[in-house]
Formats: structure tokens, C-alpha cells, sequence
């Protein structure tokens, strides 16, 4: 009797670093990577997890430390705006990367971290398609235009014992 093998599942996780930081900051707690690896893997059946940041020389531990949990990092040069405030925005970036790997057909759905209304856009796109499969908010401040995409969406604090640093 032959063994019934079940397909494989190879989706993708594309993170908004910046969105993840501040909006579990609002909350008042902080993300352990390897915890959230752990639950993207677990929840999504992620095979890669892209997270887009800026990169400044002094956080390079940081960034090992998300590199060793499972991540791929994507970093952006940063930049200083005229009142001293540090930019690196990752947003065109995250878009690109993604619509690159649908394109390519590298993974079966995808799975954006992010309560930014930028990515609606591409929500849709890929929701069209058939490539979605949920919006990861890390607060409950989730922009409406995500909202409104009809995306599934999971709310990070929901499950912050999972996945907060201790």
C-alpha cells in the first residue's frame, strides 16, 4: 500500500522590522527572535523568514543574534532626516523582495509581519492570486487599509507569551 506523502509546504515570512519593534514596544514588551521563528514555523509552516531593517554598525550582535534564530536579514542603508531622526526604510524593499519570489514562484504563500497600511497593495495582489495567507500585526493599532484587504489577520500581542522576551 503506498505511503500518502503530503506536499510540503514552502511559505515565506517578510517582516517589517521597524513596524515589529515599535509596535510591541507600544505594548510595552519585546520580541525574542528565536521564539518568533519558532511560532512563525509552527503557525505558518514558514521555510524562510525575510526581516528588512536599517543596518548601523552598532547593532551587529543584535543582528547576529536574528541571523542564528533562523532569520535572513535584508538591511537598508539609513539615513539622518533634518531633525536628527535615524530613517531606514524598508517598506520598498519588503515589496520588491516578495514580488520578486512570487514571480520567481519560490514559495507557496507568504506571510507579512507588519501593522503598516503601505503593504495593502500587495496584500491584495497577493490575496488575488492566491499567494496570502495572513497579516501578523504586532499590535492591535493594525491600519484599516490592511483591514480593509480581507486578509487574515493574527495580532502578535495575542500570543506574546509565545514569543516575548523573558
Amino acid at each position: 500500500m503506498p505511503i500518502n506523502k503530503k506536499k510540503l509546504k514552502c511559505n515565506h515570512a517578510y517582516i517589517d522590522a521597524a513596524n515589529l519593534d515599535k509596535g510591541t514596544a507600544r505594548l510595552g514588551w519585546r520580541v525574542d527572535y528565536r521564539k518568533l521563528y519558532t511560532w512563525l514555523y509552527d503557525k505558518f509552516d514558514i521555510k524562510r523568514a525575510y526581516i528588512f531593517m536599517g543596518y548601523m554598525p552598532q547593532y551587529d550582535r543584535l543582528y547576529d543574534k536574528i541571523r542564528n534564530a533562523g532569520f535572513l536579514l535584508k538591511y537598508k542603508e539609513v539615513t539622518a532626516g533634518s531633525n536628527g531622526q535615524i530613517k531606514g526604510n524598508c517598506d520598498s524593499d519588503l515589496v520588491l523582495r516578495a514580488s520578486r519570489d512570487v514571480y520567481e514562484s519560490v514559495f507557496d504563500k507568504a506571510i507579512l509581519v507588519s501593522s503598516d497600511g503601505d503593504f495593502s497593495g500587495l496584500v491584495k495582489y497577493f490575496a488575488e492570486i492566491g499567494k496570502m495567507s495572513s497579516v501578523v500585526s504586532p499590535n492591535s493599532k493594525c491600519s484599516v487599509l490592511l483591514m480593509n484587504t480581507g486578509a487574515k489577520i493574527t495580532y502578535l500581542n495575542d500570543v506574546r507569551d509565545f514569543v516575548r522576551l523573558d
